[in-house]
């Protein structure tokens, strides 16, 4: 955004200086990913840059972390098991959350922001809290050390992040179209399929995405409620920081980056497609 030419000298030494504190936060937030990065293709089995990474010579990189991370049994195990939880989690915390904004979004509703503030506290409470609480409650009900316990607890952690994506949907949805879906006798079924569920997809949609990184990303509920069998991908980080430190960490980490990065760019997609549907300016 350009200064006017009317500006005072404080505008614009402002204007300036608000540029350069933004950049410091953007490089104080993506300085430890630019680290991360590089030092996952180094040659040496060091978390540091070596001499000849620092020099460029070709000889200080190598793809061989990435090598170990798609032939060892404990990677292949712990990514298998993150690929059949995160999806099933996502799918759970999507439907549920889902049917919760909708209700919600109803003003007949008695309580409904009593109601909110507890569907959404999993993502307020301190998340040791939450694991803490979900291990005494699963281990009495039997579902702790399985899949089903595992899945039910990221879906829990999910939900927050549908509601309020969808809730932010529905704030410009006309209900008028439910009304007259309803007045030619289409039962409230085939109105949410048929007539709103087209409008609030893209929030669906990215509250489904953001249940699905929080459950790819989650290790320290998995640490409570999950058992061996169950070690996800952060888990595995986890434990290789805790017992050995293994630069596949930094392999592991960097496509965990590359895939955060491009289900990010399809939220934004999603945001930008949701306002033009609803009639509202991108910027």
């Amino acid at each position: 955004m350009d200064l006017p030419p009317y500006a005072t000298t404080g505008q614009r030494i402002w204007h300036y200086a608000f540029y350069v504190i933004c950049g410091l936060i953007f490089f104080f937030l993506i300085a430890p990913i630019l680290v991360i990065i590089p030092l996952s293709f180094n040659a040496e089995n060091f978390f540091t840059f070596t001499p000849k990474m620092l020099a460029l010579d070709p000889e200080g990189y190598s793809l061989k972390h990435y090598q170990e991370f798609f032939t060892s049994n404990a990677w292949q195990h712990a990514l298998w098991n993150s690929v059949k939880i995160a999806p099933a989690a996502t799918l759970l915390a999507v439907g549920l959350g889902t049917l919760a904004a909708v209700g919600l979004s109803q003003e007949h509703v008695p309580f409904r922001r009593a109601i909110m503030a507890i569907m959404i506290s999993p993502m307020i409470v301190p998340l040791i809290i939450s694991a803490a609480g979900m291990y005494f409650f699963y281990s009495r009900i039997g579902l702790q050390g399985t899949y089903l316990g595992v899945v039910l607890a990221h879906a829990a952690l999910g939900i927050p992040f549908v509601i309020i994506t969808v809730t932010a949907t529905l704030v410009g949805f006309d209900k008028s179209l439910t009304r007259a879906s309803a007045s030619l006798g289409a039962n409230p079924v085939t109105t949410f399929f048929k007539v709103q569920m087209p409008l609030i997809l893209p929030g669906v949609v990215s509250g489904g995405l953001f249940a699905f990184i929080t459950s790819f990303d989650e290790v320290v509920v998995v640490l409570f409620v999950g058992s061996a069998n169950q070690q996800t991908l952060p888990w595995q980080m986890f434990t290789g920081l805790r017992e050995q430190i293994s630069p596949t960490i930094l392999a592991v980490a960097t496509i965990l980056v590359v895939i955060s990065i491009g289900l990010l760019t399809a939220v934004e997609i999603l945001r930008r497609r949701s306002e033009k549907m609803r009639g509202m300016s991108p910027g």
